[in-house]
C-alpha cells in the first residue's frame, strides 16, 4: 500500500499544498476523477491525493495510461478508503456509519491538516453534513452554503446558496450575503461587490415571507456589515454583468442553477444544428466560427469549476455530480486558487471581528 508523505517541503522551504480528491464520488467515478487529476497535475504546483479503493484506482490508471500512478507524476498520491457513500444514502447515517468511505477519510485528512482543500462530486447532503460535523463551522455562521460561479456578461456571477440548505431563515440569507461579499473581495478583488436578493420582482413588497423578511434584514444591516446590497433582482437580470452575487435559499438556488445549465446546453445545441443544416449554413458558420466559439466558452459552466462550501473552517469544494474529466480538471485548478487566496482564513477573521464587536 502506498504511504502518503505528509508535510513535504517545496524548493522554497514551505509545506507543499495538498489537494484531497474523493476518487469515488460522482456519477462518472472513478474514471472521470482520475483522468481529471492526471490532466490537472501539470497545470498546478500542488499534490493531488486520490482517496478511494486503492486497487481500483491503480488498475484504472494502468488501463488508461499503461503506467503506474508514480510514473505519471510524483505529485499524484493515493490514500486507501474501502467504502463509498452512494447518492441514495441518507447523509447523516452515511457519515456516521461509513467511517472508511472516501468522503469521510477525505474530511478527516482535511481536519487533521493532511491536506489543504477537499473536493468531492458525491452526495451533496453527505458533503454538507461531513463538512459541518467533521471539519466544523466557522464561529458565528449558522449554516454553511454552496457558492457556485456562473458566467455573466463580461464577468461572473456568484450564486449562494446553490443547493445545500433547502429551508432557510432570513438570518441565513443575511449571512450568505456577508460571506459572498467577503469571498468576492478577497478572491476576485472586487472592492464593493453588488449583492442582490433573488426575487420575482424588484419591489420591497414582492416575494414570499422569507424573501420579504430577508430584504428587511439586509437593508437594515448592509452598511454595518459592509454589504453592497442592491435590492431585489429578477432572474432575467442576474446575468446583466451589474450583479456580482445573488442570494437565495438552497431550493430556489439549485433550480436556478440547473435551469441555467440546461439553457446553456440548449443554446449551444441549437447553434450547432442551425449551422449544419445545409451547405449555406455551413459557409455562414465558417464566417462566424470565432464569435460562436467565444459564446460557447462563455456559457460553458464547466470552465468555472466546482462550488465552494462557504462557512466551514477549511476549504471544501463540491464538484458537479455529473462531472466529467474536464470539469474535474477545472475544479482541481480552481481549488488550488481557493487555497492560495486564503478565502476561508479571511472569512474566519471577518466573522471573529464581528463576534467581538
Amino acid at each position: 500500500m502506498l504511504k502518503i508523505q505528509l508535510n513535504k517541503t517545496n524548493e522554497n522551504g514551505g509545506t507543499k499544498m495538498k489537494i484531497i480528491l474523493d476518487a469515488m464520488g460522482g456519477d462518472n467515478a472513478p474514471d472521470a476523477n482520475i483522468k481529471g487529476a492526471v490532466n490537472a497535475i501539470n497545470q498546478i504546483k500542488a499534490e493531488v491525493v486520490l482517496v478511494g479503493k486503492e486497487d481500483i484506482i491503480r488498475s484504472k490508471v494502468k488501463e488508461f495510461y499503461g503506467k503506474e500512478i508514480e510514473e505519471i507524476s510524483n505529485r499524484l498520491k493515493i490514500k486507501n478508503a474501502t467504502e463509498t457513500i452512494e447518492m441514495e444514502d441518507t447523509p447523516t447515517v452515511a457519515i456516521k456509519r461509513k467511517k472508511d468511505s472516501s468522503m469521510v477519510v477525505g474530511f478527516k485528512m482535511l481536519k487533521e491538516d493532511e491536506g489543504d482543500v477537499f473536493i468531492s462530486a458525491g452526495n451533496s447532503g453527505a458533503l454538507l453534513t461531513g463538512a459541518t460535523l467533521i471539519v466544523g463551522r466557522i464561529k458565528g455562521i449558522d449554516r454553511p452554503a454552496l457558492a457556485g460561479i456562473l458566467p455573466s456578461y463580461k464577468s461572473q456571477l456568484l450564486l449562494i446558496d446553490a443547493g445545500s440548505n433547502t429551508n432557510c431563515k432570513p438570518i441565513n440569507l443575511l449571512q450568505f450575503a456577508q460571506m459572498s461579499s467577503i469571498y468576492l473581495k478577497n478572491t476576485y478583488g472586487i472592492e464593493k461587490p453588488a449583492i442582490g436578493l433573488l426575487n420575482i420582482g424588484t419591489e420591497e413588497t414582492k416575494g414570499n415571507e422569507l424573501v420579504r423578511e430577508s430584504y428587511k434584514l439586509l437593508k437594515e444591516n448592509a452598511e454595518e456589515l459592509e454589504i453592497n446590497f442592491v435590492g431585489n433582482v429578477e432572474g432575467r437580470d442576474a446575468f446583466s454583468g451589474k450583479i456580482d452575487a445573488i442570494v437565495t435559499d438552497g431550493f430556489t438556488g439549485n433550480v436556478f442553477l440547473k435551469t441555467t445549465e440546461g439553457l446553456g446546453k440548449f443554446v449551444k445545441k441549437s447553434l450547432v444544428e442551425s449551422f449544419t443544416q445545409n451547405i449555406f449554413s455551413k459557409i455562414s458558420y465558417l464566417i462566424a466560427k470565432r464569435p460562436i466559439k467565444a459564446l460557447s466558452k462563455a456559457m460553458d459552466y464547466k470552465s468555472y469549476g466546482g462550488a465552494l462550501f462557504l462557512g466551514v473552517k477549511k476549504p471544501v469544494v463540491k464538484a458537479h455530480g455529473s462531472s466529467d474529466a474536464l470539469l474535474f480538471e477545472y475544479t482541481i485548478i480552481q481549488a488550488e486558487k481557493f487555497v492560495k487566496n486564503k478565502a476561508v482564513d479571511k472569512m474566519k477573521e471577518e466573522f471573529e471581528k464581528q463576534r467581538k464587536q
